[in-house]
C-alpha cells in the first residue's frame, strides 16, 4: 500500500532544467521527511537533498547547493526537485525516499523508497 512514485525524468540538454516529482500514498505524508538520492551507472547511490516535515526546512549537499531546489506540497502529497544548469555528470537514476520526522544523511534510515526515474543530460 505504501508507495513513492518518481516522475519527470527524461532527456535534457546541458544547461537545461528539469523538475522531478515524488508522489506519495499509503502513509501520513506530512509527518515524513523526504530525501532525494541519485545513482549513476557503476557508482554508489548518493544523497542530494532532504526536506523536513513540519516547517519544510531544506538541506542540500554542498555540490548541489545553488543548482537544485527541493520543495513540497503536502496537500498533493508530493515533493519536487527542481534542477537547473544541468551538466552531463548529473546523468543518473533519481530516487525519492521517506523517513518519519527529521532529515538524516544516513541513507539506511529512510523507510520507504521509490522505483527511480532516469535523468539523462546530453546534447
Amino acid at each position: 500500500q505504501v508507495q513513492l512514485v518518481e516522475s519527470g525524468g527524461g532527456l535534457v540538454q546541458p544547461g537545461g532544467s528539469l523538475r522531478l516529482s515524488c508522489a506519495a500514498s499509503g502513509f501520513t505524508f506530512s509527518n515524513y521527511a523526504i530525501g532525494w538520492f541519485r545513482q549513476a551507472p557503476g557508482k554508489e547511490r548518493e544523497v542530494i537533498s532532504c526536506i523536513s516535515s513540519s516547517f519544510g526546512m531544506t538541506h542540500y549537499v554542498d555540490s548541489m547547493k545553488g543548482r537544485f531546489t527541493i520543495f513540497r506540497d503536502n496537500a498533493k502529497n508530493t515533493v519536487y526537485l527542481e534542477m537547473n544548469s544541468l551538466i552531463p555528470e548529473d546523468t543518473a537514476v533519481y530516487y525519492c525516499a521517506a523517513r518519519r520526522q527529521s532529515c538524516t544523511s544516513f541513507e539506511y534510515l529512510f523507510n520507504y523508497w521509490g522505483q527511480g526515474t532516469q535523468v539523462t543530460v546530453s546534447s
